[in-house]
């Protein structure tokens, strides 16, 4: 079971089992009223590592991003992978001004660190979306809407230059 749940490049959960997770906590977030957000990763300019410096290097640079994903958050949180190079995290306990300062710290973990490979060290850029989790929103909508606002984001951030 814990093989079918796992992502297997990574130490994260899959897409699957994230979702089932997704589902639970907004079930508990709706019974209790205990604030929980999803917040959506992606890698920017992921492609071009694959490109420049190998599919083994970028399957390294995954592994780092989830490694790093994974360690900065408390135990009662999720990492998941979604696929390709996009990852979730649920913070359960978090509303989404929260997970706003929480999203940032965590990018900042990811970009402050270069990945390395070999020979070849480069810094990672990713971006974020957040939503909070709440009971009228399906999960498969929940994670869109985290998607759309990591695409939001990217867009403003790119037209203040």
């Amino acid at each position: 079971e814990e093989l079918a749940d796992r992502d297997p490049l990574t130490p994260v959960l899959n897409r699957r089992a994230f979702m089932r997770e997704l589902g639970r906590i907004r079930t508990f977030a709706q019974r209790y009223g205990s604030p929980a957000s999803l917040v959506y990763f992606d890698l920017d300019g992921f492609k071009s590592v694959n490109d420049r410096f190998g599919h083994a290097a970028g399957d390294a640079a995954l592994q780092a991003v989830a490694q790093r994903l994974a360690g900065n958050v408390r135990d009662s949180d999720l990492v998941g992978r979604m696929g390709g190079d996009e990852f979730a995290v649920i913070l359960v306990q978090a509303d989404a001004a929260t997970a706003e300062a929480k999203a940032a710290s965590l990018c900042r973990a990811i970009v402050d660190s270069p990945i390395r490979f070999g020979d070849w060290s480069a810094p990672l850029h990713i971006s974020f979306g957040v939503r909070e989790i709440t009971a009228e929103a399906e999960p498969e909508a929940l994670l869109a809407d985290a998607d759309a606002a990591m695409y939001a984001r990217r867009r403003d951030q790119r037209a203040a230059g």
